[in-house]
């Protein structure tokens, strides 16, 4: 992986432009949601933020309230360069869940409007990217250009989930987001997987080998 390397000497003090100063140049942000779900693609989001117009109160994602972090949304993409990619449920069943994640975050790079220097990547794996990178464990708390990305990520990936679940009202997946949840599970044993499911993840791989079902 090219450039990559683990950055642990930042304080978790909650998230701050410091690392994209210690950087300097054009450095995004990269973050992904839907690494844990059984339905649906993974996304992820690449930000470059506008160091002298940075929306107040960028934190992890997990953090904000719904409501917060759909104003956030809208602001990042009124200020900042934003990229997106997501990576297939059929991907993910192909090539794991990691490496499907991966995908999403070099696609996510390659679709900002602009070439970045650097990528500062939430945990500790880095896709092969076009620039050089590092790993920042817990990123979404230490890094606003991180934090940013775990926002975009997560808005957009639960938009898609409610708009599928226009089409498989049965899951829930306006309210859980494709995750195993109790309602989830148990319309999982009545009607079985969709197309959209996560066929080897354990939960779903376990109904399919007990019972032959036919996916939409």
């Amino acid at each position: 992986m090219r450039g990559q390397a683990t950055l642990f000497d930042l304080a978790p003090s909650g998230p701050s432009y410091e690392p994209e100063q210690k950087i300097g140049g054009i450095v995004c942000g990269v973050d992904e949601a839907g690494r844990g779900p059984l339905a649906g693609p993974v996304i992820a989001a690449a930000v470059v933020l506008d160091a002298n117009n940075i929306p107040a109160g960028l934190n992890d994602s997990k953090k904000l309230s719904p409501k917060r972090r759909e104003q956030l949304y809208h602001a990042i993409k009124e200020t900042a360069q934003v990229g997106i990619g997501q990576a297939s449920v059929e991907e993910i069943d192909q090539m794991n869940i990691l490496r499907a994640t991966l995908l999403a975050m070099r696609r996510a790079v390659e679709n900002l409007p602009c070439v970045p220097g650097h990528a500062l990547i939430d945990g500790t794996h880095a896709p092969d990217l076009i620039c050089p990178a590092s790993c920042l464990v817990k990123g979404d708390s230490r890094s606003f250009s991180i934090a940013a990305a775990s926002i975009i990520a997560k808005v957009e990936r639960d938009f898609l989930m409610k708009n599928l679940a226009q089409k498989h009202p049965e899951y829930g997946w306006e309210r859980n987001s494709g995750y195993g949840t109790r309602q989830h599970l148990e319309a999982l044993k009545l009607v079985g997987p969709s197309r959209f499911h996560r066929k080897s993840f354990a939960p779903i791989c376990n109904l399919m080998t007990q019972n032959s079902y036919i996916t939409d």
